[in-house]
This record gives structure tokens, sequence and C-alpha cells, in this order.
């Protein structure tokens, strides 16, 4: 099977004949890299080289930012206090320039991903994430007691700009995976409320997700954390699922799988059993094996390796990785 069926077989709970997709969706640190460099990784190799000199199956991420650019005007405020101060930033986000960007790099992408060489995810900014960006973090959580009307414009207008770049890329291509970029969650749970979760965002999330669908991509949200309690609550906003489930902060994708048989989920191996050797390794490809048979699950570590990651334990991680990815279809 090709890297893009096997991804997509996966995200549709359907079987794959080899073996599950083996991805790294987010990219390690630079720390991770430098330490590898030193310890046997090739020095020059490029992020996509890397991923073949581990094995593993490329996800390359069409990249969207509505905010502003660097050449912001000094005159023109950075930061969105109020509605004087968003209508000064207004003419600099959600630009024609930055959609030419992202249909230059589907473009390019385009010929790999018909051949199914590999799967793409596309990366919106999210109806939290965004006026966060904007505001800051305290001031946005103010905003939601303070300025509602605003926080209902900027997503407003994201909602628009959401509908240009979605409809600019799939005139290209059509992404197999669209994320959300939100982390509104933390160790102990989500950042807002349920009632201003389905205020502030659920609307935007419902005029959004629809054209993902249409166009034949799943929808997923981005978000550190602890994720648990907010899953329903992306499920009736009409998303399908949601990444990295960070094991530290609590996620448990067995428990999550038993709640919600259909939830897609990508991420969820536990990030700092890798610094501890192959028994312990082992031990967690075996707790999450059942997820993994279960389809719907793209396997992951639960966010970046860390740099206390040798080269010779992620090794030992990639040779374990292949090996439960091929026995989670022989069940």
């Amino acid at each position: 099977m090709t890297p893009r069926e096997r991804f997509t077989r996966t995200l549709r709970f359907e079987r794959c004949s080899d073996r599950l997709p083996m991805v790294e969706w987010a990219a390690w640190w630079d720390l991770t890299i430098e330490r590898w460099k030193r310890e046997g990784l090739p020095p020059d190799a490029s992020w996509e080289e890397s991923l073949a000199f581990f094995g593993l199956d490329p996800l390359p991420l069409i990249g969207t930012g509505g905010g502003p650019g660097p050449d912001l005007p000094a005159a023109v405020p950075r930061v969105v206090t109020d509605e004087a101060s968003y209508e000064m930033l207004r003419p600099h986000l959600f630009t024609d320039e930055g959609i030419a960007r992202m249909v230059a790099e589907a473009r390019r992408m385009q010929a790999g991903h018909a051949r199914g060489d590999f799967a793409i995810r596309l990366w919106l900014d999210g109806y939290f994430w965004f006026p966060r960006g904007l505001m800051g973090i305290e001031p946005h959580l103010l905003a939601f007691y303070d300025q509602p009307e605003l926080m209902h414009r900027m997503n407003r207008d994201l909602a628009d700009y959401n509908d240009r770049v979605l409809d600019a890329v799939c005139a290209v291509l059509t992404p197999d995976l669209v994320g959300f970029a939100e982390d509104m969650s933390y160790n102990h749970g989500p950042m807002l409320s349920e009632a201003f979760f389905h205020e502030f965002l659920r609307p935007y999330y419902e005029r959004t997700v629809p054209v993902i669908h249409r166009r034949g991509s799943k929808a997923l949200v981005d978000t550190d954390g602890d994720v648990t309690t907010m899953v329903p609550w992306l499920l009736a906003a009409g998303l399908d699922g949601v990444y990295p489930l960070e094991r530290q902060a609590g996620v448990d994708i067995v428990r999550l799988r038993a709640r919600h048989p259909r939830l897609l989920m990508m991420g969820g191996f536990d990030k700092m059993t890798m610094t501890r050797g192959e028994a312990a390794m082992r031990a967690e490809f075996e707790r999450i094996l059942p997820v993994m048979r279960s389809g719907g699950y793209i396997p992951s570590v639960d966010h970046q390796t860390p740099p206390g990651v040798s080269l010779a334990n992620y090794q030992v991680y990639i040779r374990l990785f292949a090996e439960y990815c091929e026995r989670a279809i022989r069940s």
C-alpha cells in the first residue's frame, strides 16, 4: 500500500493490508535533532530525508495563518484590545498573499499526493487559537466576558477566511486531514467552559466543518493537554477527532476509544517512555495495541520527541513502532 492509502483507510476505519501508517506529525525539537546529529543522524539531512532515514511515512503540512505578517507598519497595533484596534489591524489579516503561498505549496505537492507518496495535512487557525493570538492569553480569556461581540466578529472573519483557504487549496488537491490549531486545553482540562465553547466556538466549527466534509477531508482539532472532557463538545460540533492526546496530561486513548468508538485520534504514545529503554516502550505499545487494532487511530508520539531521547533509543522506538503497526492488522 502507499503511505496515503494507509493513512486514508485508517481514518475511514478500514483495514490496511500490510501495516498501519507510521508518521511523526510534529517536527522534532531543534535540541533533539542537534543531539541525534551528534549521535549519527546525517548532519545535512532535511526533514524529509530524516523521515526516510527512520523509515517513517511522510505527512507534509500546508500551513495557514490569517494573522499579521512581519512587515506590519509601525503605526498599526499588533495587539487587539478593542474594536478600534481590530479595525486598524483588520486590513493586514486574512490576506490573499497568504492564500497564494498555500496554493503554491499545494501545487508543489500535487503530483506526489496524486501518486500516493504521502497524505497531506492542512492546518487552519481555530476559533480559540486565533483570537488569543491577536489579544494575548489573559485578555483573550477576559474577552469572553467583557467583549463578546468582538470575539464573535473575529471568528466570523476567520470563518470567512477559512472558507477562502479551503476553496483555493481544494481547487488544487484535497487534503486528507484538516487540523484546527487550538491548544485550548491544559493538564487540568479545558481552558474555557462548555457554555462558552458552545456560544463562541461551536457556531464557527459548524460553519467550517461541513465544508471540509463536502471536500472529502476529515476535521480534527489540535489541542494539547487533557482534552478528555472536551471530546463530547467537539463531536457535538461535528468534528471527527483530536490530537496529540498527551499521556502526561492524563489522556488515555484506551478509555477514549471505549467511550467514543468512532472518534478519530492521532498521537497518544507516551513520549516519556522513550528515555527508559525497550521494555518501557514495548509496554506502552502493548497498552495502545487494542486502539491500534480498532481503526480510526493514527499511532504517533503524543507530541514532539524531547531531547532526552537518544538516537539509539529512538531507533528502538522505530523498530517497535514497525513491529506493532504490523501486529495491529493481524488481529
